[in-house]
Order: structure tokens, then C-alpha cells, then sequence
């Protein structure tokens, strides 16, 4: 019997880095041979696409809107229609394959909808043994269940004292939504040679990920993050990073 996926969500005050850390995440599990990994673009304000060099054609919160608007085909309810066109959303890469959650368009209660994308994303997992998902700060996605409770929560924060302050606002968010402390991790992105005096709590970080000009070069470049060197500085931290975590999933299996 298959294990279930492995749930990693990345959460962070924007700006932070936390679309870059996904992206260099999911090449690194594709690197290490933990092939596919499902990406979930859950932020509306991320690029997770752009830094993973894929195009992303629609998003699920336009679906979502579609599933109420437009004319269902003869012999297909509603409940078909939204499965058919989730597989539809979904683009397929080398090693990955990736969906956009993105906003419902419009006005009006959407449980319906939720329920069924719900259900759509469980069918999905099966398939996968890493799911990673770049949230939004806020944790939208999770607090309504859309997504369920990850298994691990990364909280990304530069040195700087707002992305710091961010980290204890995230933590309570996700105990009061029931995720164990101990699922609670934080990453310190960008790092040069220490962090604001702000009080964060007493956690050790999972993972540094130092400053590195590979990673602004791309993003100056306009070119996938994804894709800087194997050699650079960020990408050797992150696939550590990935090798932690996969040690973490096999004792949580």
C-alpha cells in the first residue's frame, strides 16, 4: 500500500523569499530522486510558476467561478465538470507537476466549490510523495481546510525585524488551527552574518539559507530560479534542507 504524500507548506512575510524556497525545495526532492512532486501555487501574489519556468494558462479560483457560470456538458453534473477541468488546470513538468489555487472571481459562498477542490486535491495526492505548497502569509487556504493540515509547516524569514515579527503571528495561526509545534519550523533566508534583535521565540532553525547573488542574477534575468547552479550557495542549503525533511517523512510514515 502506497504512503500517503509528505505535506510541506511554506509560509512567510512576502518578500521574504518563500517562492524561491519552494522552487529550489521541489528541484531538490526531484534531485534526489522523489519523483513527482506536486507544487501548489497557493498564494494569489506568488510566481511559483514563474520560478519553477513553467506557464500556468488558468487558475482554480477562476474554475471555481466557472463551475457556477457556465454551461455544464450534457451527461456531466457539476460535481464531474469541476474534477474534469481540475485535471485540466493542472500543468505537468519534468519531475513536477503544478496547480494554482489563485481567488474566486466575484462574489457569493464558494463551500460548494471548496468542498469539491477539497476532494480533487486528495485524488491528487495519491500520486505524489511530496506536496509542496507556497502559502500565503495569512494561511488562507489552510484556515478553510482547502488544503487540509500539512504535515510540516516552514516559516521563511529574512534577517529583517518585520519578517522576524511574522514568525510568531504565523506560529499562533497554525497551533490555534490544531498544527503540532512540532511541525512548526522556521528557515532564515538571505542570511549574511546574523538577524534583527527581535524576539522570535527559541526555536533553531531547520535551515539557513545563505545570501546568494545566483538567485538575484536570476531574478534580474528574468530566468527560473529553479535553475541556478547545483553549486550555489542557496541550492547546496536547500538540498540539505531536502534531505532533512525526507528523514522526517520517513519516521512520520
Amino acid at each position: 500500500m502506497q504512503n500517503q504524500p509528505f505535506t510541506i507548506a511554506l509560509s512567510g512575510k512576502g518578500g521574504t523569499g518563500k517562492t524561491t524556497i519552494s522552487s529550489l525545495l521541489i528541484r531538490s526532492f526531484i534531485d534526489l530522486g522523489e519523483t513527482p512532486v506536486l507544487a501548489v501555487d497557493a498564494d494569489p501574489n506568488a510566481n511559483l510558476h514563474e520560478a519553477l519556468g513553467v506557464p500556468v494558462h488558468e487558475t482554480l479560483g477562476s474554475m471555481r467561478e466557472e463551475a457556477f457560470t457556465r454551461h455544464i456538458p450534457p451527461g456531466m453534473n457539476r460535481h464531474d465538470y469541476v474534477r474534469f477541468r481540475f485535471r485540466q488546470a493542472l500543468v505537468e513538468a519534468s519531475g513536477f507537476d503544478l496547480v494554482a489555487m489563485g481567488r474566486p472571481e466575484g462574489s457569493g459562498c464558494y463551500c460548494f466549490a471548496n468542498d469539491l477542490l477539497s476532494e480533487c486535491m486528495l485524488q491528487l495526492e495519491r500520486e505524489y510523495r511530496f506536496i509542496v505548497i507556497d502559502a500565503e502569509a495569512g494561511m488562507e487556504h489552510i484556515s478553510r481546510g482547502t488544503l487540509g493540515k500539512p504535515d510540516m509547516l516552514l516559516i521563511v524569514s529574512d534577517p529583517g525585524a518585520r519578517g522576524l515579527r511574522t514568525i510568531s503571528r504565523i506560529r499562533e495561526i497554525a497551533t490555534q488551527l490544531g498544527l503540532e509545534p512540532d511541525r512548526i519550523h522556521i528557515i532564515f533566508n538571505r542570511f549574511k552574518s546574523g538577524t534583527a534583535p527581535v524576539d522570535f521565540g527559541k526555536d533553531t532553525p531547520i535551515a539557513v539559507i545563505p545570501d546568494d547573488p545566483q538567485v538575484e542574477a536570476a531574478d534580474l534575468a528574468a530566468t527560473p530560479v529553479s535553475q541556478i547552479p547545483a553549486d550555489s550557495p542557496a541550492r547546496v542549503a536547500v538540498l540539505d534542507l531536502a534531505h532533512k525533511i525526507r528523514r522526517i517523512a520517513t519516521e512520520h510514515n
